[in-house]
């Protein structure tokens, strides 16, 4: 079986490689844990491997803000140091420090 630790964390402010947006870390998957049809929506020559961490991701660009689940392979650290502006961020956080927001739970 292979195993892979995730490259990113919660509260962790991401960017896509490909795409214009960033996101907060919010939740990871070991691997691939959506739905085939959302896999086969992915053009062939851009759908990445399933067997990575996949991550949650609050994100947002320039228009709109939304949920977006990302492969590892697509992700790089965002260092603007700049917070996201997403809604549900302090559902889930505390106020952004030091680049990242920390986790307003304790997780089991």
């Amino acid at each position: 079986m292979f195993s892979q630790s995730a490259k990113y964390h919660l509260g962790q402010i991401v960017r896509h490689k490909k795409h214009p947006f960033r996101g907060v870390v919010f939740d990871v998957d070991p691997e691939f844990n959506n739905t085939e049809e959302w896999y086969q929506s992915i053009p062939e020559e851009a759908r990445p491997v399933k067997d990575q961490p996949y991550y949650h991701l609050l994100a947002e660009n320039d228009h709109s803000f939304y949920v977006a689940y990302v492969s590892e392979q697509n992700l790089i650290e965002d260092i603007t140091g700049e917070p996201v502006g997403h809604p549900d961020i302090p559902d889930l956080f505390g106020p952004f420090q030091d680049g990242h927001y920390p986790l307003h739970f304790q997780l089991n």
